[in-house]
């Protein structure tokens, strides 16, 4: 009897210590507060930079949102490549939409902190739309290869129920790597007001104010991009090598000349997202890369979803066929 009471005393013991210790963990948590430096080492900048972002991300919206609506509105654009375009647009809108607003805000105001469970969301939702983007190019790029390569079938094998599936499946994948990282980063253990020198709550940044030892969120984070980016860089590459050859295959200079161009647009999207991701993953970790790494940071979290609608929207003459019918039709209206 004995035995069994200190055994039911040490479990209740147990219990009581564990619920402090979560307790104590939560109160610790719900505390914890995260400053965004930015761009604050640079206070001439403020207003400059302010002005400059909130052009970039007005014409993001107006061009992510318009290419959404012109895919949906014209029955011309109703094909597998304006479908993945479309899903494109949306994730840039998405994620431009997740960051850019903190930087605009933290740009005017002197108080630049945000909330633990408000930098943990944002990163959350941002790496959802980094992962989907990173597989949609990946996705565009086997379209095109099915286009180039196998014009004849080209509209049986991209088929409407294998695109909603390739869609789907970027989505989901996106959001897997997402919760599989947040997991890990909320394992870590946080105190007081810590200080990220960027404008965005990244992961590195993260990590590197943590209490606890990172070593398995740091290596998560590194098996899961680089198999992000080695397989879709495969998948784009395997893609292109083909259509390659399949284009200078052709016997007449024009179809030569039409191929490339239904893929200039892809490939110049493709270049820069990639290139800039690349150039992120040679910089080294150090004090004097930060002001590197906040630039590049810039340009693939704000720049480059402002881009994307412009690179395919200005070279290609569907899209601006359509807008230019829409806009005729609008001042028509207006008129009258």
């Amino acid at each position: 009897m004995k035995t069994k009471f200190y055994r039911l005393q040490l479990t209740e013991n147990d219990t009581a210590i564990r619920q402090e210790l979560t307790w104590n963990q939560e109160n610790q948590t719900s505390e914890v507060t995260f400053i965004l430096l930015g761009f604050s080492e640079y206070p001439d900048l403020q207003m400059p930079l302010f002005l400059v972002f909130l052009t970039i991300y007005t014409v993001t919206v107006l061009g992510n949102l318009g290419m959404v609506m012109v895919i949906r509105i014209s029955p011309k654009l109703h094909t597998p490549m304006y479908f993945f375009l479309s899903h494109l647009s949306f994730v840039d809108f998405c994620y431009s939409t997740t960051v850019t607003p903190k930087l605009l805000e933290n740009l005017v105001v002197e108080d630049r902190t945000i909330c633990f469970t408000a930098c943990i969301m944002q990163f959350f939702f941002a790496c959802i739309f980094v992962v989907t983007e990173t597989f949609m190019f990946a996705v565009m790029a086997y379209d095109r290869y099915v286009a180039v390569c196998n014009p004849l079938l080209y509209t049986v094998a991209m088929s409407r129920r294998l695109c909603s599936f390739l869609v789907a499946t970027s989505y989901s994948w996106g959001i897997v790597c997402s919760l599989t990282l947040t997991y890990f980063l909320l394992e870590l253990s946080f105190r007081g007001n810590n200080i990220i020198n960027n404008f965005v709550c990244e992961h590195t940044a993260i990590v590197a104010v943590s209490c606890s030892d990172p070593y398995v969120s740091q290596e998560i984070i590194l098996v899961s991009a680089t198999f992000n980016e080695v397989s879709s860089l495969v998948i784009i590459l395997s893609s292109y090598a083909f259509i390659f050859i399949t284009v200078m295959k052709m016997p007449s200079t024009g179809g030569r000349q039409k191929a490339f161009s239904t893929c200039a647009s892809h490939l110049t999207a493709i270049t820069i997202f990639h290139g800039t991701i690349l150039f992120l993953y040679c910089v080294p970790n150090s004090k004097s890369s930060w002001l590197m790494v906040k630039v590049a940071s810039v340009f693939y979290t704000v720049v480059i979803p402002m881009m994307n609608p412009l690179i395919y929207s200005l070279r290609n003459k569907h899209v601006k066929e359509t807008v230019r019918r829409l806009l005729i039709t609008k001042l028509s209206c207006l008129v009258l």
